[in-house]
């Protein structure tokens, strides 16, 4: 399974990139589209939209079933990988680079420190 060290994983299954101090860029794992199989659409918010650690902030659907995705963090979203409304199918060809979904600033960057390294989702998902 692919487990970029790079990324901070959460165990809702959504990866987490830091690219800066206050932004971060946020998708589903690999596991978590290899679970919900052929990807047919991908519900999210819109630009400006506050998200809130712990609350849904869109969906992703698959032929088996709708999965509600949940944000790893606070904050207002600052960009939309709108390129997923044409190519959901995306999320399960390249689910760390083409399929990113949306990019947050935190609110509180002090929330990364509760996201788990690459060793402790894989942990996670086998446990």
């Amino acid at each position: 399974m692919n487990l970029p060290e790079n990324l901070l994983y959460s165990e809702e299954h959504e990866w987490i990139e830091k690219l800066d101090d206050n932004k971060v860029r946020i998708g589903i794992t690999e596991f978590a589209q290899d679970e919900l199989g052929d990807i047919v659409f991908v519900e999210l918010p819109e630009e400006d939209d506050e998200v809130e650690v712990g609350e849904s902030f869109g969906s992703v659907e698959s032929v088996k079933t709708v999965s509600e995705l949940y944000s790893p963090v606070t904050g207002t979203v600052l960009e939309v990988n709108e390129d997923l409304d044409d190519e959901p199918e995306a999320v399960n060809e390249s689910p760390y680079e083409k399929a990113w979904m949306v990019v947050v600033e935190l609110s509180d960057a002090s929330e990364l420190d509760n996201l788990l390294s690459a060793a402790d989702y894989k942990a996670f998902i086998e446990g």
